[in-house]
């Protein structure tokens, strides 16, 4: 019998489909984080844990052979507690049948969002600086990124500048409020602006909700579930994770019209199929049982920040407090006359304190008129920290950086 030539596949032949992308910037600091045993203030996630109840219902659930394959666009139970959830907050009917998935975590909510409506020659705006998942899911799907800086020193949309951005060519515009990594919040009538915009235009909009529950001073959550004429046209994308202090989980959900739900599925069902069932039989108990866990957090969330910014004071970092998420960021010039990443990782390695740099959230614009491949980054020094920990952890970190 002949043999077969075995063909040799080099990885140097590869052709990258991400050339530019690395690792992330939250794997590469919290992994120095925990090499130099900093505290870490980077990565977005609590060091204490989720609820008691919720903990007790998992292990419930687990216990009671809730472990085989769940439907593929989530329990319903789960989808009906969240069409409840979205009609409280935000006085919108959804259907839980038909519009309502239950997603791995919100980067893939967002990824198939994006897949299943963007395609090659497509282009897709959104806000620098933006979470880093936005740009590779784009160009997966063979669409551009079209990327618009934020206005300083609020982080707000310049809604002249996306009016001037939008083509024949534009498919999408991504949102992010409240924002990671800046913590600005959009309004109602940013979400009015949003739609005059775009009116019109054959656009779909992608929100980035993960934060809803954060939002602090007593404002409140503008989301696009609560604007009549921008739910037609939207996804919008939440996260279990954040609100129930239980990031590992990596559980979401996404909110959209029945066509678009369809169209989503179609990604979701070929992408991870399902979510861990008994994580989910637990969240639709704990949301029914302790509906006041979510309303309660922007209080909770907002001590903390207030601490993390008192502590802080005396020190020479200079920043507003954060109108949402559990991050702030800070102006560290006083200090160091390093780029961002050079000052995160010697305050790492040096000093033991884990940050954000914002450069990673930054691209490259192919709107900005003087130079098509001009950065979007604006000359400042400016870092992420996370206040989402123990009032310890931050007693801790703040003595370290007070004596910068």
């Amino acid at each position: 019998m002949p043999h077969k030539v075995a063909t040799v596949f080099s990885m140097h032949s590869m052709q990258s489909k991400l050339p530019q992308v690395g690792t992330t910037i939250f794997t590469v600091m919290s992994k120095m984080a925990a090499e130099h045993g900093a505290i870490n203030l980077s990565q977005g996630f609590p060091d204490f844990d989720c609820p008691d109840r919720l903990r007790e219902l998992v292990s419930e659930h687990l216990n009671g052979r809730k472990n085989q394959y769940p439907p593929m666009a989530g329990i319903l139970p789960l989808r009906e507690e969240i069409a409840a959830k979205v009609h409280g907050l935000y006085g919108a009917q959804v259907c839980p049948e038909n519009e309502v998935t239950v997603t791995s975590g919100a980067t893939e909510a967002l990824f198939d969002a994006i897949q299943a409506t963007v395609g090659v020659g497509d282009e897709v705006i959104l806000f620098d600086p933006a979470y880093d998942c936005y740009d590779p899911a784009i160009r997966l799907a063979g669409a551009t990124p079209v990327r618009l800086p934020l206005s300083l020193p609020d982080y707000s949309i310049d809604f002249e500048a996306l009016a001037r951005a939008i083509t024949p060519r534009t498919r999408m515009v991504m949102i992010n409020s409240p924002h990671n990594p800046c913590g600005s919040v959009l309004s109602a009538e940013d979400l009015d602006k949003l739609a005059e915009t775009i009116r019109g235009h054959a656009i779909v909009v992608l929100s980035d909700e993960v934060y809803e529950h954060m939002v602090f001073d007593e404002q409140s959550h503008a989301s696009v579930l609560g604007h009549d004429e921008l739910r037609e046209k939207s996804f919008a994308v939440f996260s279990f994770g954040k609100t129930y202090h239980a990031t590992g989980w990596k559980l979401a959900y996404c909110v959209a019209p029945p066509s678009f739900t369809a169209e989503f599925r179609k990604v979701h069902q070929f992408v991870t199929f399902t979510s861990v069932s008994f994580l989910q039989y637990a969240l639709a108990d704990y949301m029914h049982e302790c509906p006041q866990h979510a309303t309660e957090l922007a209080s909770f969330y907002q001590a903390k920040r207030d601490r993390f910014c008192e502590l802080l004071a005396p020190s020479r970092f200079r920043f507003m407090p954060s109108a949402g998420t559990y991050f702030q960021l800070a102006d560290y010039s006083a200090i160091s006359d390093e780029d961002d990443m050079t000052f995160v990782t010697r305050l790492t390695r040096e000093q033991g304190v884990a940050a954000i740099p914002l450069s990673p959230f930054y691209g490259v614009s192919t709107h900005l008129s003087d130079n098509p491949a001009q950065t979007t980054k604006p000359e400042s020094r400016i870092i992420r920290f996370c206040f989402c920990k123990e009032d310890a952890t931050l007693e801790s970190a703040a003595k370290i950086l007070c004596a910068l």
